[in-house]
């Protein structure tokens, strides 16, 4: 049954386009696949056994911890992005781990050793592999970006209009949000206080451009946000 699943999530990712049926079934023999619950931990950036993860379902935060023990979310993991040690290096210091955002999640990876030795064998997989990391140091960059240059409010505004965007259901210009933050997840997100992004969120729900809860967010009209 995995094995099953393994090949038909691997044969759709985009990573793999340039990849033959022979050469995905190589690939399954190589990769692993797991699933996991609400809370676990998964990934370690100490591990003695470094790996490259492919998400195929749910969502999962990676955790950046500083030298005094505190934490910071890197990055929101959604279904088809990778992370692990997506530099192909073990950088033991970096200290950061990834933890299940909901209730269940699926993810395919690889040994580091065996990942590199595919690309070099593979140098159309090289490529595509160097183009779709690059698009995520972009992103990173333009995240930094908006935490060096814009205050609370418009980062917080910021993350939920491009949250809609990439995982809102949509109807004209209303967009629904399945909601698997807290607000302190929310508050590491923006590196602000618990305390401000719940006032911010609140001060959006008392202007009627968003409605919060739990288990979703709902906002009316994204263009009045």
């Amino acid at each position: 049954m995995y094995d099953e699943l393994k090949y038909w999530y691997l044969r759709d990712h985009k990573l793999f386009l340039t990849l033959n049926m022979s050469q995905i079934k190589q690939l399954c023999i190589i990769s692993g696949f797991k699933t996991a619950k609400k809370g676990e931990v998964i990934y370690f950036s100490s591990s003695d056994l470094p790996r490259i993860y492919l998400l195929k379902k749910g969502n999962i935060k990676i955790v950046s911890v500083d030298e005094e023990g505190n934490e910071t979310i890197k990055e929101i993991i959604q279904k088809g992005d990778l992370f692990g040690e997506l530099s192909l290096e073990n950088d033991g210091d970096v200290n950061e781990y990834a933890k299940v955002l909901t209730d269940e999640v699926s993810i395919c990876s690889f040994l580091l050793s065996d990942f590199e030795d595919l690309l070099v064998r593979n140098p159309s997989l090289a490529l595509s592999y160097t183009k779709f990391v690059g698009l995520k140091m972009k992103r990173f960059k333009n995240n930094y970006s908006n935490l060096v240059s814009k205050d609370a409010r418009t980062r917080l505004i910021s993350f939920i209009k491009d949250w809609a965007e990439r995982e809102g259901i949509q109807e004209g210009k209303k967009y629904t949000i399945s909601n698997y933050l807290t607000q302190t997840d929310i508050a590491q997100i923006i590196c602000t206080s618990r305390q401000t992004a719940t006032l911010l969120l609140n001060e959006l729900e008392e202007k009627n451009l968003i409605y919060y809860n739990r288990k979703e967010i709902t906002i009316e009209d994204i263009s009045k946000l």
